[in-house]
């Protein structure tokens, strides 16, 4: 469809080949101010939940307090809530806070750290509890501090939970529509544009994005799975 050149309103009807989709991407410049706009939401959401849930994970899992049954219930909570009983609830945190009038880019934001924090701390506690702790153990026995033991023994062992939840992260906020449409304000994300168009027709351009995303998650993925291929040869 990124190829497509409709010969009627019917959008997902092949009509003829064509390149101008590829060589214009932005030939409508609000899809391009829009699709900006979520990647600058989502890069900001995904690196304030990650840091956040990372944390929240090691309280979890290493540390007992008072508390923390609660915690844990709090944390499944977004992710167990409809997104239309959630973007609600924060559209009224917003109106109490007296942010009614101000809705926007960051009523977005903050949007998105709540319900991508609930992703994070699921995936970074899974890794932890499934880490060995002798390692670290061992690290100590041999005089390294707890600095050293967390950055050259822990880290890279937990960063492949941390990587997976802040990419999860960043394509549920990029991807989410319901929230952010009760929140925006007269903000428009890129899914709130291509809603929008839909009642007239869809660009083109949008598969020439939506083809380019697709393409950057296989790369992504690829790469990873060369480089664990590449680990695992190395240490045989």
């Amino acid at each position: 469809m990124s190829f497509n050149e409709p010969a009627s309103r019917n959008v997902y009807a092949f009509g003829s080949f064509t390149l101008d989709n590829w060589a214009n991407p932005c030939a409508d410049p609000t899809m391009c101010d829009a699709l900006v706009r979520s990647a600058q939401i989502g890069l900001l959401s995904t690196l304030v939940a990650t840091v956040l849930g990372t944390l929240a994970a090691f309280a979890l899992v290493r540390h007992d307090f008072a508390g923390r049954s609660a915690t844990n219930l709090l944390v499944f909570l977004p992710m167990a809530a409809p997104e239309i009983v959630l973007g609600s609830s924060l559209l009224a945190l917003f109106v109490a806070a007296g942010f009614s009038g101000q809705l926007g880019f960051w009523t977005i934001f903050v949007a998105h750290v709540m319900f991508c924090l609930s992703f994070v701390v699921v995936a970074v506690r899974a890794r932890l509890a499934g880490m060995d702790d002798h390692l670290e153990q061992a690290a100590m026995d041999l005089y390294a501090t707890p600095a050293q033991t967390f950055w050259r023994v822990t880290f890279p062992l937990v960063f492949p939970g941390i990587l997976g939840a802040a990419l999860l992260s960043f394509s549920l906020s990029f991807d989410d529509f319901i929230i952010t449409n009760l929140n925006a304000g007269t903000t428009t994300t890129f899914p709130m544009y291509v809603w929008g168009v839909a009642q007239r027709g869809v660009p083109m351009q949008v598969n020439v994005i939506g083809t380019l995303m697709f393409l950057v998650s296989v790369a992504i993925v690829v790469l990873g799975e060369v480089g664990n291929r590449r680990r695992l040869a190395a240490r045989t």
